[in-house]
Order: structure tokens, then C-alpha cells, then sequence
């Protein structure tokens, strides 16, 4: 009974005092504005990225801004470490980009016009330019140089 008792105390103390340990510098979530991403449906995506329906054999964007589109869903863990990532750079970048994220288990038709066959997938699409996407988990560098090298390069 006395040791049941010390792991409940021991468990009670040590979880919360495991936040003072945690380092906000290393989570850019810390640093994240709030509402800085924007999750689109299908409605969404024809009126503010690209009308697939009325332009089905030309690249039409419809945006003012480049964006970065984030093919994700809630259960995949690769998208959930991104995450964090892509809502600091949104915050970063506010003004100048727009990060969108659509969840392939809800959006199904969208996933399927692009090809998403496996996720984390992106979408890179600068203002003048056809979109380019990559797969899989990248670190912040990666998203940064293709930001500053293909989404931004027009406007410097």
C-alpha cells in the first residue's frame, strides 16, 4: 500500500513539473500566430486555389498570394510533426503566403485530383508559375528554401 502510494504522489509531482522541462524554443508552435492556416473543403479550393471543374485542362490559379498546401489527415503522424512547422512559417510569412491544409479522409475528391497516395503531401503553388509537390516529412530549412526559391522568388 505504501508504495502504491508513493508511485500516485511521485506520478502527481513529476507530470506537471515535465512541462517546466520542456523548451518552448524548440516548439515552433510556441511561436505560432493563432488562425494563420487555413483548412479549405472542396468549395473552398475551386473558389480560392484552383477551379478544376471550370479550367479542367489548364492551371488556372485563383489566388493573389503563393501558398503552400498541406495534404494531411488527423491519424498520420509524419503530418502531425510538420505541423508545428508549417504554422510558425505561416505566421512568419503572413502577408507574403498562405498556408492551406486539406484532410484527405474528409476532402476524398481533392486527394484524388492530385494524386495524394501518401502523406504528408505538399503543394507548392507561387503566384505565375504550375505547382509543384513532394511527399513525406521535411524540416523547416526545406520549406524555408523552397519559400525564399520558388514561392517568393518574383517578389524580392
Amino acid at each position: 500500500m505504501k508504495t502504491l502510494k508513493f508511485i500516485l504522489i511521485f506520478a502527481v509531482l513529476w507530470f506537471p513539473a515535465g512541462s517546466l522541462f520542456s523548451h518552448p524554443e524548440n516548439s515552433t508552435e510556441a511561436t505560432a500566430a493563432p488562425d494563420t492556416i487555413v483548412v479549405l473543403n472542396k468549395a473552398d479550393f475551386l473558389a480560392k486555389v484552383y477551379n478544376y471543374e471550370k479550367h479542367p485542362e489548364e492551371w488556372v490559379y485563383e489566388g493573389a498570394l503563393p501558398c503552400i498546401i498541406d495534404f494531411y489527415a488527423d491519424w498520420c503522424g509524419p503530418c502531425r510533426r510538420v505541423a508545428p512547422i508549417l504554422k510558425a512559417l505561416a505566421a512568419e510569412y503572413k502577408g507574403k503566403l498562405i498556408v492551406y491544409k486539406i484532410d484527405v479522409d474528409r476532402e476524398k475528391e481533392l486527394a484524388r485530383v492530385f494524386g495524394v497516395s501518401s502523406i504528408p503531401m505538399y503543394l507548392f503553388i507561387p503566384e505565375r508559375d504550375k505547382p509543384q509537390a513532394t511527399t513525406g516529412v521535411m524540416p523547416r530549412e526545406s520549406f524555408e528554401k523552397i519559400i525564399k526559391e520558388f514561392l517568393l522568388k518574383d517578389s524580392k
